[in-house]
């Protein structure tokens, strides 16, 4: 076995941690609201949207992926620039993570293969087609999502006006189910396909793959199913400082704005992927919320909202930085590219470790979860239909 293979096989494992990553970093999209509003316990959450995730694999196409993979171009690409955006991605989501922020997997990435493919090439060496398209989807998501809801709501509203179900009617709460299964389907479909990217990129510099007749990259099959399982193991991890942020400190949710909410992030979210946008599903999932809570007369949590929003806005710039200068110690002297890229990549892994060992974890979430009477305390000036809250 040639050094050269050796190198990819462990740029790929890499790559498989940063999709790790991405399922427990983003698995708050999902199960928030769920968890949020008691619809399911929190323990069985995560699997719940873990095999939805892994369900996608089986449906979806490679689109994303496509995209994702020609952000460098192929000229540019190999097994250092693979790495240096891998360790940028997965810096800055246990970054985000360790401080519940719910910034997004895809644009760390996407801003890693930036700094990286700036450091091999220069600005030539971007697709900036494809950023464009990935920038597009920062704003277009979250306002297709948080408008989605804030509308799906009032038709919510409409049903109980016709039912008199109160807002946490099990009917409800069941159409939470749903629609939490059809976010996760889409989480899988839409963040999984960034990582087989990846790979696609690192395989076609290697020489391991080719370019299709319409240009797209070849994506073998194993790199697919290794993709949805890795998110869907991460995933089933949890993640619950995210989790806490978006299913309780953006806004009070009950099961019927979690509804809408879910509604909102769903259509956000399957959109961009049957177009291959490689969109934020964190930031259409927590949009959704809060479009949701403010249409619900819940309000939100403005200085948690201008945190998130602040971790938005410079999640590329900060990947990007990170990749940037991962690529160019890979560049040293060979000893001195070893011992530099060693320490840091040693360092980080031990306090990723112990940030995931000394988390917070689901029981920790639901003791937070308002009681039935906390969330059926009433909310001046909102048009409430009888009935209002749970009944006992």
């Amino acid at each position: 076995m040639d050094i050269l293979l050796i190198t990819v096989i462990a740029v790929i494992v890499i790559a498989l941690i940063f999709d790790f990553t991405n399922g427990f970093h983003d698995a708050a999209n999902s199960v928030a609201t769920v968890v949020a509003t008691r619809a399911l316990p929190a323990r069985w959450a995560p699997g719940f949207s873990a095999f939805f995730n892994f369900a996608a694999y089986f449906v979806v196409g490679t689109a994303v992926a496509s995209t994702i993979a020609k952000t460098v171009k192929s000229e540019y690409g190999g097994v250092a620039l693979a790495f240096a955006a891998l360790f940028a991605a997965i810096a800055w989501n246990y970054i985000t993570w360790k401080v519940g922020m719910p910034s997004s997997s895809s644009h760390a990435i996407i801003g890693g293969l930036v700094g990286a493919g700036l450091a091999a090439g220069g600005l030539e060496a971007i697709d900036w087609s494809s950023v464009q398209k990935a920038a597009l989807g920062i704003v277009v998501s979250p306002a297709v999502a948080f408008s989605i809801a804030f509308a799906a709501f009032y038709l919510v509203l409409a049903v109980q006006k016709l039912t008199r179900w109160h807002d946490d009617h099990p009917v409800f709460k069941g159409a939470q189910l749903v629609s939490a299964a059809a976010v996760s389907f889409g989480h899988g479909a839409n963040d999984a396909q960034k990582t087989m990217g990846v790979i696609a990129a690192l395989l076609l510099g290697a020489g391991y793959t080719d370019l299709a007749d319409d240009g797209t990259i070849m994506i073998p099959e194993w790199a697919a199913l290794a993709a949805y399982a890795a998110i869907a193991v991460g995933t089933l991890w949890g993640g619950w400082k995210i989790i806490e942020t978006m299913g309780l400190r953006l806004t009070t949710l009950h099961a019927n704005s979690g509804l809408a909410a879910n509604i909102g992030a769903t259509t956000s979210i399957f959109g961009a992927t049957a177009v291959g946008m490689p969109i934020s599903t964190t930031h259409a999932a927590a949009s959704s919320i809060v479009g949701a809570g403010v249409a619900s007369g819940k309000g939100a949590n403005w200085r948690v909202i201008g945190e998130m929003l602040t971790a938005w806005i410079i999640t590329i710039p900060a990947a990007s930085l990170i990749g940037f200068t991962m690529f160019h110690l890979t560049q040293l002297p060979i000893v001195a590219a070893w011992i530099s890229v060693g320490v840091i990549v040693g360092l980080f892994a031990a306090w990723a470790i112990w940030s995931m060992v000394h988390t917070i974890h689901a029981s920790d979430v639901e003791a937070e979860i308002p009681t039935d009477r906390e969330l059926a305390e009433p909310v001046p000036g909102h048009p409430h239909v009888e009935g209002h809250g749970p009944v006992d």
